[in-house]
């Protein structure tokens, strides 16, 4: 006999028992299960099964309805008709993260219908948070992986949403190692601007890393000529500046909550050593690569000593750090803002641009535009749940 699919969705308040009731109903007949969904919002719990049955469907459909009768809830069961076609198989899965400050319904309605308009499903959603941002995760099925993010782009441009998308799978799930850029990403400040200012350079230099943040100048010569204008500056000038610096907000959330679930985490900076080792004492980071000014008899001297941090070099310290603690450079991540963090962006198993220029979030796997740092660890499918725990567990 062929099997009959059959899809029975359970609904009503929710209490201890009703699952295992529920499912005592159908084995009292010939089932195989073939898929799950249980949600409980608030008290309110839906459970919907798939299961191939074979035997009668009447008593199959009397058994569930007294089993719900019982347990005060609704039920619907729907009997699929093997003559009608069957959808085709949906060949690509992806998880897609909205996140919003607020998140709005008809935000959620334009995306949804973005996402139908390519002809892609959505299996499942799922809240991650509700603070400081907002954000759902969509499992999406789709046939064509590339229309579906590019109407994503365009529904996050639309909404003024951030949407992330990411290929399910293990890759996913296996994420390592995180590296951050440091100057308007792990902190709020351009470090090379504040000092500028302390020298009285300060909307030279500052026009300068603007420009070359948005990669319209070379960003090897355009530090050198910036760091040429600081000459003179003291040793005391780079401690009063370091105490200045501004952590973006949610980043102790984010490296303390990532160090919780196994991820190593450090820095890499086209700026300078001497605030990236505060940020690492400070933030207990694993690793670290930025410039090195020159200081002779405790004055600045115009120079950087050493291999610059440069847009390649930035690309090769990741490579660095993933080969030193063994992790695959498709299992880590970069955070960055500026044109200068493409290389490095491009060359990890996902690159984030956050608040970035528009050079970088085209070269991106996705934007995140809320100006809280640990908003980013929605995109990697940790929830509120999960920064709360680690957040008990430091104490």
């Amino acid at each position: 006999m062929q099997p009959t699919s059959v899809l029975a969705t359970l609904s009503g308040r929710d209490r201890p028992g009703v699952t295992a009731s529920f499912f005592s109903a159908l084995a009292a007949h010939d089932v195989d299960i073939r898929d799950v969904e249980q949600v409980v919002i608030r008290d309110r719990l839906i459970l919907a099964v798939l299961f191939d049955l074979r035997g009668d469907t009447g008593a199959l459909r009397n058994s569930v309805t007294r089993a719900a009768g019982a347990l005060g809830m609704e039920i619907e069961v729907a009997i699929a008709d093997h003559g009608s076609p069957r959808r085709p198989d949906r060949t690509t899965r992806s998880h897609v993260i909205v996140i919003g400050r607020p998140l709005r319904p008809g935000a959620l309605s334009h995306v949804a219908q973005r996402i139908a308009d390519v002809g892609a499903n959505i299996e499942s959603i799922a809240q991650l948070s509700t603070e400081p941002a907002s954000s759902l995760e969509m499992i999406v099925c789709s046939d064509d992986a590339i229309r579906l993010r590019a109407a994503l782009v365009r529904a996050a441009e639309d909404t003024g949403v951030d949407i992330a998308v990411e290929p399910a799978g293990l890759r996913r799930r296996a994420k390592r190692l995180v590296v951050l850029d440091v100057d308007s990403t792990l902190i709020q400040d351009e470090a090379i601007d504040v000092l500028a200012e302390r020298a009285g350079v300060g909307p030279e230099v500052a026009a300068i890393t603007s420009r070359a943040m948005a990669g319209e100048l070379d960003f090897t010569e355009s530090l050198r000529t910036r760091v040429a204008l600081l000459a003179g500056l003291t040793s005391a000038d780079l401690d009063a500046v370091r105490g200045t610096l501004r952590l973006t907000p949610g980043a102790r959330t984010f490296v303390r909550t990532l160090h919780r679930v196994g991820y190593y985490v450090g820095v890499v900076s086209g700026g300078f050593s001497f605030v990236t080792d505060h940020f690492v004492d400070e933030l207990d980071l694993d690793f670290a690569a930025a410039n090195q000014l020159e200081v002779v008899a405790g004055v600045v001297t115009g120079r950087v000593i050493g291999p610059l941090v440069d847009r390649a070099g930035k690309a090769a310290a990741l490579a660095r750090f993933a080969d030193e603690f063994g992790v695959p450079l498709s299992q880590t991540v970069a955070v960055g803002d500026g044109a200068n963090d493409i290389d490095m962006l491009e060359a990890a198993g996902l690159g984030v641009a956050f608040n970035a220029k528009s050079a970088l979030r085209a070269a991106a796997d996705t934007s995140v535009n809320l100006p809280y740092l640990d908003t980013i660890l929605f995109v990697l499918g940790i929830s509120d749940e999960d920064v709360q725990e680690a957040a008990e567990v430091s104490g």
